[in-house]
Parts: structure tokens; sequence; C-alpha cells
């Protein structure tokens, strides 16, 4: 175990480094799985539709996902199956969800910027995808996403190869008809901007049935964009893996 459940508060805000790769590898795992107890926790998981992603930090070429069937609530560190980029699990037992494949190997192959992509069928994120529109900047929250988001369909266009290329520097690209897929420089950023995204839906939602909401400007919405970026999204993760952790520790086992 990388991680215990003490948290110092002289390094609750800084990413770790890492000396040994093996101990980098584990943290991530860690990671991933605390993730996926977040998601459970929130609602997120719908059946076996679901999935979140880490490239391994020491076989670059490799991820680290979820098998195929197991609720994401119950997910431990050691339960997570290793995929190479030729679509085959080579460390850890059971399957792997087919289009988790399609999603997760091209956008971790073509697009070595990013280490964890996160996808499931959360509710107000599909909701507002039906609208085929961009959020607007009508918080602080949902500003963040501005010009950092986009929207492609997944239905029309495929996954694949065509999704992995429309990726770009997004954070989040919200698939028309299906959800939100969310993208990080590690698990927690991209965990977190599932999570935001998915907050600033149900607040869309809610502001269009009320009435007429107004917008921050562009030239704010752009500006809080711009200063929230991979670490914003890293340190925003923190307290839902501090609180899953101390809540359930197995899933660092």
């Amino acid at each position: 175990m990388a991680i215990d459940t003490f948290i110092d508060p002289l390094t609750i805000n800084q990413q770790p480094q890492f000396a040994n790769p093996e101990d980098e590898r584990q943290h991530r795992k860690e990671r991933l799985a605390a993730a996926f107890r977040v998601f459970a926790k929130l609602g997120f998981e719908e059946g076996v539709m679901g999935h979140i992603s880490a490239r391994d930090p020491i076989k670059t070429d490799h991820y680290w996902t979820n098998p195929f069937g197991l609720s994401f609530g119950l997910i431990k560190a050691s339960d997570l199956v290793l995929m190479n980029f030729e679509g085959k699990i080579v460390e850890g037992r059971g399957l792997v969800h087919p289009g988790g494949i399609q999603l997760h190997l091209p956008i971790l192959r073509d697009n070595p910027h990013l280490v964890s992509a996160a996808h499931t069928h959360s509710i107000y994120g599909r909701t507002w995808s039906t609208f085929g529109r961009l959020l607007d900047p009508l918080t602080a929250e949902a500003a963040v996403f501005y010009n950092s988001h986009s929207i492609y369909d997944s239905f029309e266009r495929g996954e694949g190869d065509n999704l992995a290329q429309a990726v770009g520097n997004n954070k989040a690209v919200l698939l028309k008809n299906h959800g939100i897929l969310s993208l990080g420089k590690t698990v927690d950023e991209a965990a977190y901007w599932f999570v935001s995204f998915e907050k600033a839906s149900q607040a869309q939602l809610l502001a269009q049935a009320a009435g007429e909401p107004t917008l921050i400007g562009d030239k704010h919405a752009q500006a809080i964009a711009d200063r929230t970026g991979e670490q914003f999204g890293w340190l925003n993760f923190q307290p839902y893996y501090q609180a899953i952790v101390r809540e359930q520790p197995d899933l660092l086992d």
C-alpha cells in the first residue's frame, strides 16, 4: 500500500513525486480505484456502462481499467486489469467492456499528454448532452470549461480513432446523446473534471427550467478557464480521495 489513511497537512496540496516507478504505478492504481468508489457514491454507475483508465507509468503503451461487470463500489486496486494497445489483457483477471476498449485505447495511444479518461452514463451529463450544446458559463464552476470542452457525435462519427483525434486539449468532451468524457494528466484531474461537469450540467438544466439565466462575460469566463488547469483539477479531487479512503480503506488493497 503506497498511501495510507493518514493525511499530512504539510503535503496535502502537493502532487507526490516518485523515485521508484513501482511506487508511482501503485499510486495510480490506488487513485483509479478511489475514483471508481467516488463515482459509485455519487451515483454515476449505470449497470456495467462505465469505465475510467490510467496509463501505466512504466509500460506507457498500457493502461489500467476496471474489469467488466464489477461494481464501481467494490473495486480495489488489486482488481484492476492492465491492457496493452492491442486490446489484450496482460495482467489481471476477467473481461473488459468492449466499448471501453474502443474509447480508452485510442485516446491514450494517440494523446501521449493524457494519463486518464473517464466516461459513465451519469444522469445530468447525459441529459444535457441531448441538447447538442456546449455548457454556458453560468457560474465559475461552469466557466472552468469555457473553450475547454467540445461536442462530439459518437453515433455519427463513432468512437475509436475519430474520437481520439477530436479530444485535443479539452478538459471534457460532451458525447451527443451519450454523456460526459473527461480527460486528465492525472487520474485525479480526469475524475474531478467529470464530477464538476456533471454538476455544471445539473445547474444548467435547473437554470434553464427556471427562466433565462445571465451568463458570465466572455472575458471573465476565459480568465477562469485559463487559470483552472491541471493542478486545479488534481487539487479539487483530493477531498474526495481523502474521504473515500477514510471511509473505505479496503479500496487500497
